[in-house]
């Protein structure tokens, strides 16, 4: 989804590049991060996109293996959410150079960082594996 989603807002949506106001707190509005999250470390990684990829790569692949060995479908759901959208994003730095965000949350004039459906996967797999440490630190 995260992949057809920003293919469609490349290809389609956004020709030519606009912004696109959805509801009251909603845009959709193009914009290329060739950073970490929210944009950081984009001067480091801006040259030299293939660090940032094998960077990932490996965080990937230690969620993955984390995965493997989880005993809990939920816990091993959440990591999955976090690798898929890291990988989706790994994906799109190897096509575009940069990852595509469109989704643009605001109120008012004060707007959250764009982001995209990979963005989403990560948050809310970390938001998902933060909640079962505290179920099994009451657990104890």
């Amino acid at each position: 989804m995260d992949q057809f989603s920003k293919t469609v807002i490349v290809e389609l949506v956004m020709q030519p590049p606009r912004v696109i106001p959805v509801t009251d707190f909603l845009n959709l509005t193009l914009s290329y991060n060739t950073g970490v999250s929210f944009g950081l470390f984009a001067d480091w990684f801006r040259d030299a996109p293939g660090y940032l990829n094998a960077i990932t790569s490996g965080i990937v692949l230690g969620l993955v293996f984390w995965a493997s060995m989880a005993t809990k479908r939920s816990e091993a759901s959440a990591l999955g959410l976090i690798a898929g959208g890291a990988l989706g994003n790994i994906l799109d730095r190897l096509q575009r150079s940069a990852v595509t965000d469109f989704i643009d949350l605001h109120i008012g004039e004060w707007h959250w960082p764009a982001f995209n459906l990979a963005d989403v996967a990560i948050s809310v797999g970390a938001v998902l594996l933060i909640g079962m440490s505290f179920r099994r630190g009451a657990n104890r």
